[in-house]
């Protein structure tokens, strides 16, 4: 398979159809991911109620296959509980990496991204929002810790 062949349509579609939520004003969290590999810059925020993600901004300056993941992200993230969402990105690293199957449900649209398996140098791109967002989460926890602490 040829690089150009990962650009399938409904990659390319995705990502040039994706909603930009814009980063939030006052969330609970943030966080910054970069490639080394390609230079792609993933920046996301989170705001949590309840153990799941009710607001979700984000900042992304990437390949058209982290554009994808981050529109897929930003279409379904929010009300998503936070162990769902840890999920998803566990489902995203074993697709990738061990050859897992892809998220099912309304996170399907990642299966598109199954091809990437092949290309290990696009996996980083490929992952960086569910890192970055994963982050922002433990950010959060370790604060709401800190806090109950006390």
């Amino acid at each position: 398979m040829e690089l150009s062949d990962l650009y399938s349509q409904k990659i390319l579609d995705l990502a040039g159809n994706a909603r930009q939520p814009g980063r939030l004003a006052t969330p609970d969290a943030s966080a910054r991911k970069v490639s080394r590999v390609c230079g792609s810059v993933v920046e996301v925020d989170v705001t949590v109620r309840d153990g799941a993600i009710v607001a979700y901004g984000h900042d992304i300056s990437a390949c058209a296959l982290g554009q994808t993941s981050a529109a897929v992200v930003a279409r379904e993230i929010v009300g998503t509980p936070i162990d769902e969402f840890r999920q998803v990105r566990q489902q995203m690293h074993a697709m990738l990496k061990e050859n897992g199957v892809p998220p099912a449900g309304r996170w399907s649209d990642l299966g598109y991204l199954e091809p990437v398996r092949e290309y290990r140098a696009r996996h980083m791109s490929t992952l960086l929002v569910f890192d970055a967002v994963v982050e922002a989460l433990e950010k959060i926890e370790s604060a709401e810790s800190v806090t109950a602490a006390r």
